[in-house]
C-alpha cells in the first residue's frame, strides 16, 4: 500500500484505501493515538471514530494531530451540527448510518468525503438521483447481507458500497468478492479485552490480517475532498 499518489493520479475514494475500515469506539481519548498507530502499522489507514462516546471528538482531534499517516473520519454522524464539529476537530471523511436531505446537504457542503448510510433500494436510488454513488450499507447482515447486495448489483451497477454491521473476518471475504463492494467496515480487529489491556501489538496483528483480506488500496494522502460523493 503506497503512502501517497502522484499529483497526476485521479482522485481516490475513501472506499479504496484498504479492504477494511476499522469502526472504532473510543472510551478514553488517551487510547486514541496508540490505537490509531497500531491500525496504521497493520495496514488500515482509514479509521472511523464513531460519535458514540464523550471521548469521540477528542479522539478525532488527537489522531488528526498526532498520527499523520492515518486518515481519521467520524462515524455515526446524524445531525448537521455534528458535521461541523467533527470537521473542525480534524475529521477527513464522514460516515452516517442513514441520511436526510438536510444531513446530506451539510455533508456535501463540508468539503470532505462522505458515506451516507442506506439499507433499501429506494434510498440508493434517491442518492444516485442526488449525484452520490458511494454509500455505507447498514446494518449489513440484518438488512440482507451479501444476497441483498448481489441482487441490486444488476439494476444499480453504478452504486458502490461499504457494508458495515455484523461483519467479521469469516464473512468479510464474501462481501469483498461482490462487484459493488469496495471495502467493509468492522471492529473485529479491536477486541474489547485487547483495547482494555492496551495490547496495541495484538491489535496491529489483527489489523494486518484484516488488511490482507483484499487487494491493497491507496495511502491516506491519495484521498481528495468529495471523492466519495462525486
Amino acid at each position: 500500500m503506497s503512502s501517497s499518489l502522484p499529483s497526476s493520479a485521479p482522485s481516490a475514494s475513501v472506499l479504496d484505501l484498504a479492504p477494511v475500515v476499522p469502526v472504532v469506539v473510543v472510551e478514553d481519548a488517551v487510547d486514541a493515538v496508540p490505537l490509531a498507530r497500531a491500525l496504521v502499522a497493520g495496514g488500515l489507514p482509514a479509521i472511523e471514530v464513531t460519535l458514540r462516546t464523550p471521548a469521540a471528538l477528542d479522539a478525532v482531534r488527537a489522531i488528526a494531530a498526532e498520527v499523520p499517516d492515518a486518515l481519521v473520519g467520524a462515524g455515526t454522524v446524524i445531525t448537521p451540527g455534528q458535521v461541523g464539529e467533527v470537521v473542525a476537530a480534524g475529521a477527513r471523511f464522514l460516515v452516517s448510518p442513514g441520511w436526510t436531505d438536510g444531513l446530506l446537504e451539510s455533508m456535501r457542503a463540508s468539503g470532505v468525503p462522505f458515506l451516507p448510510g442506506v439499507s433499501t433500494v429506494s434510498e440508493v436510488v434517491a442518492l444516485l438521483e442526488r449525484g452520490v454513488r458511494e454509500m455505507k450499507f447498514f446494518p449489513a447482515r440484518a438488512a440482507g447481507g451479501t444476497a441483498y447486495l448481489k441482487a441490486i448489483a444488476g439494476p444499480l451497477p453504478q452504486a458502490r458500497f461499504c457494508p458495515t454491521g455484523g461483519i467479521g473476518p469469516d464473512s468479510a471475504p464474501d462481501y469483498l468478492a461482490l462487484p459493488n463492494v469496495a471495502c467493509v467496515g468492522g471492529s473485529w480487529m479491536l477486541p474489547a479485552d485487547a483495547v482494555a489491556a492496551r495490547d496495541w501489538a495484538r491489535i496491529e496483528r489483527l489489523a494486518r490480517a484484516a488488511a490482507d483480506l483484499g487487494a491493497g488500496g491507496l495511502g491516506a494522502d491519495g484521498l481528495s475532498a468529495g471523492g466519495t460523493s462525486r
